[in-house]
C-alpha cells in the first residue's frame, strides 16, 4: 500500500469509529469497530444480559442490528464522504443460537451502483461458528455538505 492510501484508510477508520460512537444504537448495544477498509467493515459486540431474549440467547433483532451496522459502515467506505445511506432491504438467516462471548459481524460490499449497494454479512460467534448470514441493500442518497458557520 502506498503511504497516501494508508493515510486515507486510517482516516476512514477514525471517521467510522467516531460515527459508531455517535450512533445511539451502537452505544446502546455496545458495538465496536474492529477493522475497516474500502468495502469491508468488522463490528464486534460482547454479549450481555440485555441482548438476550426469554430463552437466554441473543435476540434476532440484535443480530440484525449488528449486521446492518457493519453493512452500513462497509458501504460508507465506498461512497463519497458525506453521502447519506439507508437500509432499504435486509434478509437474514439465523443459523445458530448464541448465549455468550463476543460476536463479530464482517460485512463486504458485493456491488455498488449509482443508487444502491448490495452487502453480504457474516455474524460469527466467539469460536468462529456462523450464527447469522445477512444480505442487505442500501440506498445511496445525496452527499450532505455540512456548512460551517461564519464568525460574526
Amino acid at each position: 500500500m502506498t503511504s497516501d492510501l494508508i493515510r486515507r484508510v486510517r482516516r476512514a477508520e477514525r471517521e467510522l469509529a467516531k460515527r459508531l460512537r455517535q450512533s445511539n444504537t451502537a452505544k446502546q448495544f455496545g458495538f465496536e469497530l474492529e477493522a475497516a477498509e474500502a468495502g469491508r467493515a468488522v463490528v464486534r459486540m460482547r454479549v450481555a444480559a440485555m441482548h438476550k431474549q426469554v430463552h437466554g440467547v441473543v435476540h434476532g433483532g440484535v443480530l440484525a442490528a449488528l449486521a446492518d451496522t457493519a453493512g452500513g459502515l462497509a458501504t460508507y467506505l465506498v461512497v463519497p464522504r458525506g453521502t447519506r445511506l439507508a437500509t432499504v432491504e435486509m434478509k437474514i438467516n439465523f443459523l445458530e443460537p448464541v448465549d455468550r462471548g463476543t460476536l463479530r459481524a464482517e460485512a463486504r460490499v458485493l456491488r455498488r451502483g449509482n443508487n444502491l449497494a448490495v452487502v453480504d454479512c457474516d455474524v460469527r460467534g466467539e469460536m468462529g461458528s456462523l450464527a447469522a448470514k445477512a444480505l442487505m441493500t442500501f440506498s445511496i442518497g445525496p452527499v450532505v455538505r455540512r456548512h460551517r458557520r461564519k464568525a460574526v
